[in-house]
């Protein structure tokens, strides 16, 4: 219920914001101190604040509830860097005003209080416009990552790992086809999928069926695989924040398993799979909410117990978690997601304080562990300081392991 508790402390951000809009906009002209303007920037920022919790009350996949989805969505991000550079500039004021000893003249003051308005308005809108431009924009990653191993019939393995698609009010066909545009120019041996393939409500979706033909375009030698992730459990969210209920199991949409299996996407659900012979594939429920059919995961002791340690071991799990436990279970190679880097800037430097790895590449012993950023979005429509991504990773096979 974080989102609840959070409401009263947004409600603040927004008073003290609307009340620095009107005061800057009375120092610009006095023809925007009348009541009528007053009222309206009220009014404004009262929908736009709402905005997201409008978006919540209203009925799944309808066209009002979409539209209020992407206004909330955009929202989130614009007041987000409204409030440090709003939170910035106000701590430069009190700083100049405490360390200057000669008090500047009104004409003066009312100047600089205006250029400073405006030069916030550049910087809020100018954040907020690359943020969303940025997150339109698919790179790709390459690794390089050498097991030392026999592969079996395979001498190497090109895998490409996207993450976090969550697929629903922000993301839809556009994203898809690019995404798979760019998996296919790859030329894959294998594509895994780390969870979050859905943005908890199947409904969010516009068009599941153009999504399915256009998941069936990727091509890959031994196919697609996923695991679920968090998102892909049908619950209510709220700017990103999910409601529990005290002892209520989340579990995936029927439809969710679905529409996997019918956009050709093998769904690993605590299971493996033997890959031509040559290299295990192992997906992982994911560990806060495992979803229908698994109520304890193995632990990684457990998932490798029964399989051939000679064999290269790949394990798919959506949270970058138990690293040094996977690392001595024998897993060799841990693709993750989950994290989105923080998605924007400054999560992408706080995120770093949650988890081992928060993105990109580590060697845990003698385990490969990739997180990636994600394809998606969660929350607010916008990428700054990181950037949505596929991975390719190429894996040598480099012999049998050393001996100890």
């Amino acid at each position: 219920m974080a989102a609840v508790c959070l409401i009263p402390v947004y409600a603040l951000l927004l008073v003290y914001l609307a009340r620095w809009s009107l005061k800057w906009l009375s120092v610009c002209s006095l023809r925007f101190t009348g009541k009528g303007v007053k009222i309206l920037v009220i009014v404004l920022w009262i929908f736009f604040g709402a905005s997201p919790g409008i978006a919540f009350l209203l009925p799944a996949g309808t066209g009002i509830r979409r539209i209020m989805e992407y206004i909330g969505n955009y929202w989130l991000g614009i007041v987000l860097y409204m409030a440090i550079v709003v939170a910035v500039f106000d701590l430069v004021r009190v700083l100049w005003k405490h360390f200057r000893k000669r008090t500047p003249q009104s004409v003066h003051l009312r100047r600089n209080r205006m250029l400073a308005g405006v030069l916030g308005l550049v910087l809020i809108a100018g954040i907020s416009g690359y943020g969303m431009v940025n997150a339109a924009i698919i790179r790709t990653t390459p690794y390089q990552v050498s097991i030392p191993k026999d592969g079996g019939k395979l001498s190497s393995l090109k895998i490409v790992l996207a993450a976090d698609l969550h697929l629903g009010y922000s993301v839809g066909k556009t994203q898809m086809r690019q995404m798979v545009e760019k998996i296919n120019r790859e030329s894959p041996d294998l594509v895994v999928i780390a969870g979050d393939v859905f943005d908890n409500d199947y409904e969010a979706m516009d068009d599941p069926e153009a999504l399915i033909s256009i998941l069936q375009g990727i091509q890959s030698k031994y196919g697609v695989y996923a695991c679920y992730g968090n998102h892909d459990v049908s619950e209510k969210i709220l700017a990103g924040f999910t409601f529990d209920r005290a002892g209520e199991k989340k579990e995936s949409d029927p439809r969710m398993d679905s529409f996997l299996e019918r956009a050709g996407i093998r769904l690993l659900k605590e299971e493996w799979e033997l890959i031509d012979g040559s290299f295990y594939l192992y997906g992982r429920p994911d560990q806060e909410r495992p979803g229908r059919g698994v109520e304890v995961r193995k632990t990684p002791a457990e998932l490798t117990a029964g399989l051939d340690a000679e064999k290269t071991i790949v394990v798919l799990d959506h949270e970058p978690r138990e690293l040094q436990e996977l690392a001595d279970a024998g897993v060799d190679l841990d693709l993750c997601g989950h994290t989105h880097n923080g998605q924007v800037f400054p999560g992408n430097l706080l995120i770093r304080l949650f988890w081992e790895n928060a993105c990109g590449y580590m060697q845990k012993d003698g385990m490969h562990n990739i997180v990636t950023s994600g394809v998606g979005l969660f929350g607010p429509n916008m990428r700054v300081a990181t950037v949505p991504e596929i991975c390719i990773v190429n894996v040598n096979f480099s012999g049998s392991p050393p001996q100890k």
